[in-house]
């Protein structure tokens, strides 16, 4: 193909001695210097004659570098003609060459005056604008760029890399490059490589390139000129829209590195390094952009502090809503989705704090306090409904109070490391508190209650049913006050949450049953409920009242030991008007007490 070629514009220039080769109609003249008859494969022929007539199209008609003016009407000949040429290869051999090559004669008489059209300071006859719009240059220019990337490698650079960009500087007067063009161009082959490659170094070198792009002040006022000049109309999403050259190859970088960052969570989770070298993208280009737009930088309502809480905003929401669909797809195995979901995204929290908040807070300071403050919402939102539906302690109220309680202190203390010396308060106003301690405490409250309300009546019953008589000669105590203790450890300290509450009553049990009690005493430090001090207070209130009711109901039907011949039996009762008066000689009586013999 390159010795075709070659041949071709030799032909092309033979006969015309003096003449530059910059000044040529290229792909016209190699259309007509090349025949078919040079191919072996017709299909290659015809794919090499439509690259051409492509090229004609795109530098001549499509955007051309000079406006039409009068000959705006030649260009819908122009492209019949371009038709022509084409389907003359589904005809007979000889009925297609001829059509061919009197087309390309037709068309040359109308390309030839095209492309001569005097561009601004130009003389008639002496440049041929075919090849110097805009957005033809720049793809030459964009393959020629690509050749810096090592053919067996593409994820490297060529050794031999600053040789070549040295080379391909002869190009910039050819195709109109200019210093701002060439580092933009350069950043944007760079950076499509490492998003096909991954290889952080070439983003690396996309960086260095983007940081060279001079700012508007910095570029000379024809390169202002230029730039200005040069526009691309792009469909997207909004319909059509004019953009200059610097937005047509920055945008699409900005939306990448913007849907990156929009969800760091996922697509950041192992490389770190990689998230700050395309946060560093994400802000240059955009300060690039806010430069190139037509309204002014201070009026711009986001700022580089606001891009980041939109970044951050985006990524925790959809990593939250990851983590809920995961917590309803898993099996829970007895706990509330909800306490799952409180761990989950309290481990969300310390992996945010460890791995991205470092890079985020170089650009935000309180990045870590709006990440936390978020969590905190998103989570408070699906606790509410719970909340406020939870009447009684059941196992459920236990397992979720404690762990949102948990992960909300962890949130405020993260809040408060972050503060560094400001008013933490003032962070916390902006937080809706759960409201676990309050709400805890009234459920706690009412379950107390009603726990001490069985309890008394349980111990009146067992009181009623007392026979008096000693368990056993080793034991000298009716069975009452063993059932009493049992009611009060089955109801209370045998409970999901009050296995410690034990303790309060240590001084009455130590009496009876000193062995096995010590064992609560650790248990007591292991309540996991958030409650005040009013609702233990509370308790052992009722549970000290419990034995007082039983001990009154002994005092009050205790007779006097003086009024009991023979002495008092070890826990018996007897009212006054029966007891048993008996005469008998002071010799044969001893007066001590069992306890005392």
């Amino acid at each position: 193909m390159d010795i075709r070629t070659r041949q071709g514009l030799l032909n092309a220039l033979s006969g015309k001695v003096g003449k530059r080769m910059d000044t040529l109609l290229i792909p016209l003249e190699l259309l007509c210097c090349i025949s078919r008859t040079e191919f072996s494969d017709k299909k290659a022929y015809i794919k090499w004659q439509k690259r051409q007539l492509n090229m004609l199209a795109e530098g001549l008609v499509n955007h051309p570098a000079v406006g039409f003016g009068e000959t705006g009407r030649k260009t819908s000949e122009f492209r019949i003609l371009l038709a022509k040429i084409e389907e003359s290869e589904a005809f007979p051999p000889s009925t297609g060459e001829v059509q061919r090559t009197e087309s390309l004669k037709s068309l040359r008489d109308i390309a030839i005056p095209l492309a001569e059209r005097p561009a601004r300071g130009d003389l008639t006859g002496e440049v041929c604008h075919w090849a110097d719009g805009y957005h033809l240059n720049v793809r030459l220019y964009e393959k020629l760029l690509v050749s810096v990337f090592d053919v067996l490698d593409e994820g490297k650079l060529t050794e031999e890399v600053e040789e070549i960009l040295e080379l391909l500087k002869s190009t910039w007067r050819v195709l109109g490059i200019t210093e701002a063009i060439h580092y933009t161009c350069y950043a944007w082959i760079l950076f499509r490589q490492y998003v096909i490659t991954s290889e952080q170094g070439i983003l690396r070198h996309a960086i260095d390139q983007l940081k060279k792009i001079p700012l508007k002040e910095q570029r000379g006022p024809q390169e202002r000129l230029h730039l200005k000049s040069l526009h691309v109309r792009v469909d997207g999403e909004e319909g059509s829209r004019d953009v200059s050259f610097l937005q047509s190859f920055l945008s699409p970088i900005q939306k990448w590195a913007d849907r990156q960052l929009g969800d760091y969570h996922l697509n950041f989770a192992e490389g770190s390094m990689v998230m700050e070298d395309i946060v560093t993208v994400a802000m240059i280009v955009r300060r690039l952009l806010l430069e190139e737009s037509d309204i002014p930088v201070q009026s711009s309502t986001v700022s580089d502090r606001d891009q980041i809480e939109l970044y951050i905003s985006s990524s925790v929401k959809n990593s939250f809503a990851r983590i809920l669909q995961a917590v309803d797809k898993s099996d829970t195995m007895g706990e509330h989705p909800l306490a799952l979901l409180a761990d989950e995204v309290k481990k969300l929290l310390k992996k945010d704090s460890t791995m991205f908040m470092p890079i985020l807070c170089r650009r935000h300071p309180h990045a870590t306090i709006v990440s936390a403050s978020l969590l905190h919402k998103f989570y408070g939102n699906k606790l509410k409904p719970f909340v406020d539906s939870a009447e009684h302690l059941t196992e459920d109220v236990v397992s979720v109070f404690p762990a949102a309680d948990n992960l909300e202190q962890y949130i405020l203390d993260l809040i408060k490391s972050a503060c560094e010396g400001e008013n933490v308060e003032i962070h916390f106003r902006k937080l809706n508190p759960y409201q676990i301690e309050s709400v805890s405490g009234t459920v706690v409250m009412r379950w107390i209650n009603s726990q001490l309300g069985r309890i008394v009546g349980w111990v009146e019953r067992t009181f009623q049913q007392e026979r008096w008589d000693p368990i056993s000669p080793q034991q000298r105590h009716g069975s009452s006050i063993v059932e009493v203790y049992r009611i009060v450890e089955e109801r209370l300290y045998h409970s999901p949450w009050t296995t410690g509450v034990a303790v309060m009553i240590l001084p009455y049990k130590m009496a009876f049953n000193p062995v096995g009690i010590y064992k609560t005493v650790d248990q007591f430090f292991g309540i996991k409920v958030p409650m005040r001090l009013t609702e233990l207070n509370a308790l052992f209130r009722g549970i000290d009242n419990a034995f007082q009711v039983y001990a009154n109901h002994i005092v009050d039907n205790l007779a006097s030991k003086d009024d009991l011949i023979p002495p008092l039996p070890v826990l018996t009762r007897y009212r006054r008007e029966a007891g048993i008066k008996a005469f008998v000689k002071k010799e044969l009586f001893d007066s001590r007490l069992p306890d005392q013999r």
